[in-house]
């Protein structure tokens, strides 16, 4: 069917072990990446929010250092905050069920749903950060006063309290 997307062709032979893909044109920019996720465990969970909080206060100071980010090389310790908030954020995209373990099921589902969410919309907005040459403190203090940076440390706050919470009257 003409201007329509084709699916990736995979031909595997045993005999010769040879494995070929074919892509069709229309996809050779874009292939969708392979990713597969767990959902993070209680330990995790303390973690991913410790990194996130502590990558939104060095983007605070980061902010107030006056960086013009014109030509500037990014330094290195930005370049890891924004590494590491980055995976700490790819982990919530997977869910926090095993961490809510003994909670209300259907209360966490929704919960879950909406830090999945955030955490996407977040990771987009600092993907974005990311692939600039140079990043100034003007553009990371934008970031941090980004409504999805806040929504998602909120969240990650209500459902950490939240933990604690259950863990005191169990």
């Amino acid at each position: 069917m003409p201007g329509s997307l084709e699916r990736p062709r995979l031909h595997l032979s045993l005999k010769t072990l040879d494995l070929k893909i074919q892509i069709p044109p229309a996809m050779m920019g874009g292939l969708p990446r392979l990713e597969i996720w767990t959902e993070v465990t209680s330990d995790e969970l303390k973690e991913h929010i410790d990194t996130i909080e502590e990558s939104y206060e060095f983007f605070l100071a980061y902010a107030a250092q006056g960086v013009s980010g014109s030509g500037a090389a990014i330094s290195g310790e930005l370049s890891r905050y924004l590494s590491r908030a980055d995976e700490a954020l790819t982990a919530f995209e997977s869910g926090i069920g095993d961490a809510a373990e003994g909670q209300d099921a259907e209360a966490v589902a929704r919960m879950d749903q909406v830090l999945q969410r955030d955490a996407s919309n977040t990771l987009a907005a600092l993907r974005l950060v990311m692939a600039q040459p140079s990043i100034s403190s003007q553009l990371i203090d934008n970031l941090n006063a980004s409504i999805h940076f806040r929504a998602v440390l909120t969240d990650l706050f209500l459902v950490d309290e939240a933990l604690k919470a259950s863990a005191t009257t169990s």
